[in-house]
């Protein structure tokens, strides 16, 4: 508790800020959806010049702009505006570390937006499998994925041991990010990336656009039905086991456990919770973002998931923090 009027001041400044910080989110997000940014590239407009081009009301163009100079994102001259140096790097369409994924940021916000609903009804906000969304959704989210990923693979894959590491499957791999770095990591690694009918495609664009295609190749198929392939050295699953019930994960690691040949490792990166669940709070956020995205995703113990690998036969656990906050947590199948 704060003691004087000047922590509890500070406290509620605090809690305040942490309330509206939906406001920055917003406004950021809004800018995006209409590709202000990328208008703004190597350009210096007025506000009803770029309403004009981005189809919008110029006194709300203006005031958006002017919030956007107030976070940095954009810089303000003779009532002109152009991007910052960060917008230009990172928010305008076709250069390399453009964040496409930030789309999939403004399709979470309307599942977010409803979070109250479905902590009433146990419903998530959104009804339709992650597969029935359209490929507006799908682009988005994998461009997402995509994203997060070429910011952490190198790092994680460097704290595995890869010694007698041939064949690697990076199961719902997405775009390949992990399994380019499964295959950079040591001469002679192959990776086979597994994922639905409707993600290979993408995630076939992203190897030959990474110059990928002699390494890595695609198996389509849903793992909750479909054969993943067999004889790996090591399974990985990245952001997989989150967007599951208990049942289907126990399921899918006894899969997993079979492809694996004798000594092989699954390892498994995620948000791995604390027993009680209240840390680290990235995954406890990440489990509401389950609650009103999936029918039945969640975040999950290191017990819980210890016990899924003993059920499929794996032993030796090791658990270990990974980048930007998540672990990895690794079985051996028994030789």
């Amino acid at each position: 508790m704060a003691n004087s009027l000047t922590e509890q001041h500070d406290a509620a400044l605090a809690l305040r800020g942490m309330v509206n910080a939906f406001q920055k989110s917003r406004t950021v997000l809004t800018a995006f959806e209409l590709d202000v940014f990328t208008v703004l590239h190597n350009a210096a407009l007025t506000s009803s010049e770029l309403a004009g081009k981005c189809g919008t009301n110029t006194r709300y163009t203006d005031r958006l702009l002017n919030a956007l100079c107030a976070l940095e994102l954009l810089i303000k001259e003779d009532n002109k505006f152009q991007n910052s140096p960060l917008a230009e790097e990172y928010l305008v369409k076709g250069n390399p570390l453009y964040m496409g994924g930030l789309m999939h940021s403004v399709h979470l916000w309307r599942t977010w937006s409803n979070l109250t609903q479905s902590v009433k009804t146990g419903k998530p906000a959104a009804p339709e499998a992650i597969n029935d969304r359209g490929d507006d959704w799908l682009v988005a989210f994998i461009a997402a994925m995509h994203d997060r990923a070429r910011q952490q693979a190198a790092e994680s894959i460097a704290l595995l041991n890869l010694e007698g590491v041939n064949h690697v499957l990076d199961l719902g791999g997405g775009s390949g990010t992990f399994a380019m770095a499964f295959v950079n990591a040591r001469k002679g690694i192959s990776a086979t990336v597994f994922d639905l009918p409707n993600v290979t495609p993408i995630t076939e664009k992203y190897i030959k656009d990474n110059g990928f295609s002699g390494s890595i190749i695609t198996l389509t198929g849903d793992y909750t039905r479909d054969e993943i392939g067999k004889n790996y050295d090591l399974i990985f699953l990245s952001a997989i086991i989150h967007s599951n019930s208990c049942e289907v994960n126990e399921r899918l690691i006894a899969k997993c456990a079979a492809a694996l040949i004798p000594g092989g490792q699954l390892v498994i990166q995620d948000h791995i919770m604390s027993e009680d669940r209240t840390q680290p709070l990235a995954g406890a956020l990440f489990a509401l973002n389950m609650l009103v995205g999936t029918q039945a995703g969640d975040t999950f113990t290191s017990s819980e998931i210890e016990q899924w690998m003993t059920l499929a036969g794996l032993s030796d656990f090791v658990l270990q923090p990974a980048p930007q906050g998540l672990s990895q947590l690794i079985g051996y199948k028994c030789i």
